[in-house]
């Protein structure tokens, strides 16, 4: 759309303001923070009913080596983040973007934890992803939100993102860490089980008095914090506000955008507007073209939220393009699909712990493992996509046995006490008296099946896996149940009965995204910015190239490049050669 579009076909109310955020996940609301924080009025536009998008679900880790608490602690430099990020991107490594999110971390992180009511806890031990490589740390890289009472949003408290689901536990959300691990041995010690009928006690009782649970945990409380400290900031925050188009000048520069939904109309944006609305795996159409499993479709179910391609759409209607010049085009998450008990719709279960447990193994329809189960969800999916690749269906099997199922289930199917029968009616979960029985439910060649069990049962009880080497470097042991003995990540599969549940491929985000530059302005085909148009987050491509390093690779570079954009967008607008821009500019600086 441009200016020069007559007025009668043009929404009748405008807005003003600075700066147009789209998207209310960490990357937008880091821009509005910054930018507030500078004086800048700046609008916040979610298409959801529900603010917060998937940073909400999310676990909340942000991934920022350098940070001054962590660095102290650990005695990290950056000289070894540089040399971890070269060895986990390859070909794909981008310089100049590393350098501008190391050089922003600390001033990035400060700004939070002194300006914004967001505090950050400091886990000593969360591993990088990939332990074996060069630069790798135990510790003081991944940091966490502290929890949040959701009060803090006042009368708008209702608007945050739910959390997922089928990822809580009975209502409650466990935090990451100690709080998750004690509530996973519930059913294995009077002491655990105690402190977890508590947790639920609470949730249930301010679920019962205030229609959702107060004590926001993990990405929520992040949310929580964050969307507080904008709206005392003055930062307008409009929620069910789609976003349909950007508005152009006669110049191609982007002045601001039209609006449909409880605000609709045109804003007029001042220095920019900042696309933060999530990547495109929501998107059918661009998964087929970017995503090579799901050429033909039906082979890829996202559990994100508000990821549906709409920022990459927008900035390709105005001259920008989907850079996927990177080693994933997505941050893989297997998950399983299933069933809800009541309504039959479909629901998601993502396995980013569960399948690293003691006790259970993945295979294909021949009954084979493929890869190590207890790396990281999106280097598993990795492999299971490489062994996949030309298969019409992309899909694997969880397997395990009583043995597992008593004490830790299969992700969404619980462990005892709760009745299976739940998890067997959503379809979620396949029960077979002997593996052939439960070869034959699922499809997968029992011979192979049962050559695989031999062959893994022999491994565990050495506590070395021979094939994959599964659990044996620490981050696998992270994954696993330390408890567990000789090897955190390997037990026999041996009891009857014996289950399985269906994993299917999904995404945490895309790493495919709008190309920026290394000040993430939009950029054309020719590599020159398209004036006023910005993007941070998982809708902008991946400054990691495709690799995923540890615990909140998306997050963390959302808050550390939302910071930065907010804080530079006036100074960008002026160089766009804006005169009203340059003297905002100018007032922002004075």
């Amino acid at each position: 759309m441009t200016e020069n579009t007559p007025a009668a076909d043009r929404t009748q109310t405008v807005h003003k303001c600075d700066v147009l955020v789209v998207g209310s996940g960490a990357a937008g609301m880091a821009t509005a923070l910054r930018a507030a924080h500078d004086g800048l009025n700046v609008i916040v536009a979610e298409k959801s009913e529900h603010f917060g998008g998937t940073t909400a679900l999310s676990a909340g880790w942000s991934w920022v080596p350098g940070n001054p608490k962590g660095t102290a602690a650990t005695g990290d430099t950056r000289a070894e983040a540089e040399t971890y990020l070269k060895a986990l991107s390859g070909d794909c490594y981008d310089e100049e973007g590393v350098a501008g999110f190391l050089d922003t971390v600390p001033e990035a992180v400060d700004f939070f934890e002194d300006n914004t009511s967001v505090v950050f806890s400091y886990p000593e031990k969360a591993p990088d992803y990939q332990m074996d490589l060069p630069g790798a740390k135990l510790g003081g890289r991944a940091i966490l939100p502290s929890d949040a009472d959701i009060r803090m949003l006042g009368s708008r408290r209702k608007e945050l993102q739910p959390y997922l689901s089928s990822y809580t536990v009975f209502g409650y959300m466990p935090q990451v860490g100690p709080d998750m691990a004690t509530i996973l041995k519930a059913n294995q010690s009077v002491k655990a089980f105690t402190y977890t009928a508590s947790k639920l006690l609470r949730t249930w009782v301010d679920t019962a008095l205030f229609q959702q649970p107060l004590k926001r945990t993990n990405g929520s409380a992040l949310m929580t914090r964050m969307v507080a400290s904008a709206l005392d900031a003055g930062v307008r925050v409009w929620t069910s506000t789609p976003v349909e188009e950007l508005v152009t000048n006669d110049d191609g520069a982007v002045t601001g955008a039209v609006l449909s939904g409880e605000r609709a109309g045109t804003v007029q944006a001042r220095l920019g507007v900042v696309l933060a609305g999530g990547g495109f795996s929501g998107d059918a159409e661009l998964r087929k073209q970017y995503f090579p499993h799901d050429r033909n479709g039906g082979q890829h179910f996202t559990p994100t939220q508000g990821h549906d391609g709409s920022s990459a759409r927008m900035a390709m209607a105005v001259g920008g393009r989907i850079n996927a010049d990177v080693s994933s085009p997505g941050s893989w998450a297997p998950v399983t699909v299933f069933k809800d008990l009541v309504t039959r719709a479909q629901r998601l279960f993502p396995h980013l712990r569960q399948i690293g447990l003691p006790g259970m193994i993945t295979v294909d329809k021949h009954g084979k493992r493929f890869g190590n189960e207890a790396l990281s969800y999106h280097d598993f999916g990795r492999q299971m996509l490489d062994h996949m690749s030309g298969e019409r269906e992309v899909f694997a099997w969880i397997v395990g046995d009583e043995k597992l199922m008593r004490k830790y289930g299969i992700g969404f199917a619980k462990p005892t006490p709760i009745p299976r029968q739940l998890f067997y009616a959503a379809d979620y979960l396949v029960k077979g008296e002997t593996v052939e029985e439960l070869a034959g439910k699922i499809g997968v060649d029992a011979e192979g099946l049962k050559a695989t069990l031999a062959t893994f049962n022999r491994d565990a009880e050495a506590g070395e896996d021979t094939e994959f080497g599964r659990g044996s470097t620490a981050y696998n042991h992270f994954r696993g149940d330390m408890d567990h003995k000789p090897n955190p990540n390997l037990a026999t599969i041996d009891k009857a009965p014996f289950y399985a549940a269906k994993v299917r491929m999904g995404d945490l985000g895309s790493f495919a995204g709008i190309d920026v530059d290394s000040r993430h302005a939009v950029i054309r085909e020719d590599g020159k910015r398209i004036p006023g148009l910005y993007s941070v987050g998982a809708a902008a491509v991946s400054v990691f190239g495709g690799g995923y390093p540890g615990y909140g690779s998306h997050i963390g570079p959302a808050l550390v490049f939302g910071y930065r954009m907010g804080r530079d967008i006036a100074e960008l607008a002026a160089e766009s050669g804006s005169a009203e821009a340059l003297e905002r500019a100018m007032e922002v600086k004075a």
